[in-house]
């Protein structure tokens, strides 16, 4: 059992339930991270104590949810960065809205807890102050929950469409575990995810892109995209994602074949805990291909695909409420995303210019996932790599030699051209032909002579 600080102040937490005569274990997917040997994020304690109990049997607790029956609390040390949630053993009423119980009915037994509970594998409980050297044998298992850790399965508990009907974000979470652990949907589970997959609208924009973001920064990315689309979530949460389908590619350039196919090897290079604006990015960067997709007489051809595509990952990321910074990279990486092929023609300052880019690491990454899923060359990675690595940021980012200042000294009028003046002085800096003030302020009077009042 790890000896980790969250771990000891859930057995703490548990301890002190317990002296004071109330149930309290481990619940949900820490127990399961510890049956499969993983180390949990977190630990969740449920009890029979009601809130109001909860809250005043610790030091520092935060009320956050104790409406629905949980209580965050934070240990006795105030530097430690964690809270653990305690929830109150409960029997929801019905689910109106798809996402909250009408109505939070509180239970003295754990049993009822459980069954309220999305999946077998995550409705374990475990006594924490037992002897922990084999975590399952302190498992109490209501729901077949161990049974199905062993088979790899992933099963709604009781029947699936109550389940999902409760909270329809489980649709996708049931594909996310299942792609995490590398587990099956139950054929039931399946079933009925299939026959409600058009009613993952309830769900608000925010959990479902939270959500696709977890798929597709936890490692197994092709693997949840493909139970997305054979769930038919895929068609609901991202259509423009599934319209990649059956669109063919030249297969000089890709004979791995479609864009779908094309995406997945993409998303089959995603390791667990890349940005998710490298992990979106790499899912959009193609997207606008099926609009463009044209049968030309020397070829298939996408005219216009980045084009095209920066707008639809706008608009996804609209619908989706990302922040504008999130935003911002995500449509940047579809943007120039096909620029490397240009990299070692471009001059030097169009190239230091292109280093310049917030967060070029993503974009140089892409571009290597990019080719990897297609031709396997890596010639103009591995140029802008070396040049990339090999010039100091003072080259990239020289100090200003002029500005408008001395452009105003120097008897030039404010306006428009003074953005093309500097952005000339700046080029011939970046290539290095000049390198102080009086060379720049030479090369605009050469350049601009009819500009000088």
């Amino acid at each position: 059992m790890p000896a980790t600080p969250q771990f000891g102040e859930a057995q703490r937490i548990a301890s002190t339930l317990r002296e004071k005569g109330y149930d309290a274990y481990l619940a949900g997917g820490c127990v399961r991270d510890l049956v499969l040997g993983r180390e949990p994020a977190d630990y969740d304690v449920a009890t029979s104590a009601t809130p109001d109990v909860v809250l005043g049997m610790f030091e520092r607790t935060f009320a956050v949810g104790a409406h629905f029956g949980v209580v965050l609390v934070a240990p006795r040390d105030e530097n430690a960065r964690f809270v653990t949630e305690v929830a109150t053993f409960r029997s929801d009423a019905a689910y109106s809205d798809g996402r909250h119980p009408d109505a939070v009915r509180y239970t003295a037994r754990a049993e009822e807890d459980v069954l309220r509970r999305d999946f077998t594998i995550n409705g374990l409980l475990l006594d924490p102050l037992r002897d922990l050297a084999n975590p399952r044998a302190a498992v109490i298992d209501h729901v077949g929950g161990l049974a199905d850790l062993d088979a790899g399965i992933i099963r709604a508990i009781g029947h699936p469409e109550l389940r999902f009907e409760e909270d329809r974000l489980r649709m996708l979470r049931a594909v996310r575990f299942a792609a995490r652990f590398g587990f099956e949907l139950e054929a039931a589970t399946l079933g009925a995810i299939r026959a409600l997959a058009p009613r993952i609208h309830a769900v608000s924009r925010e959990r479902i892109r939270d959500e696709i973001t977890k798929m597709l920064t936890e490692g197994r990315a092709r693997r949840a995209f493909e139970l997305l689309d054979s769930t038919g979530l895929l068609a609901e949460v991202l259509p423009e994602i599934s319209r990649m389908k059956g669109v063919e590619q030249p297969p000089q350039f890709h004979p791995e074949g479609d864009v779908w196919t094309h995406t997945l090897l993409l998303l089959d290079q995603l390791e667990p805990g890349w940005s998710s604006t490298l992990a979106w990015g790499a899912l959009v960067h193609d997207v606008g291909k099926p609009a463009t997709f044209r049968r030309a007489p020397d070829r298939i051809r996408f005219d216009g695909h980045v084009e095209v595509g920066m707008a639809i990952a706008a608009d996804i990321c609209r619908r989706l409420r990302f922040s504008n910074d999130e935003a911002h990279q995500i449509v940047a990486l579809v943007q120039h995303h096909m620029r490397f092929a240009d990299a070692p023609q471009m001059k030097s300052s169009t190239l230091k210019r292109f280093f310049r880019l917030p967060g070029f690491d993503e974009h140089l990454a892409l571009h290597r996932m990019d080719c990897m899923a297609a031709h396997r060359r890596l010639e103009n990675y591995n140029y802008v790599l070396a040049r990339w690595q090999s010039m100091p940021e003072e080259e990239v980012r020289p100090a200003r030699l002029i500005t408008g200042r001395d452009l105003i000294a120097a008897g030039y009028k404010p306006g428009a051209q003074f953005r093309e003046i500097l952005q000339a002085v700046e080029d011939a800096q970046l290539e290095g032909a000049i390198s102080t003030t009086p060379e720049a302020l030479e090369l605009v009077r050469e350049k601009f002579p009819s500009l000088a009042g």
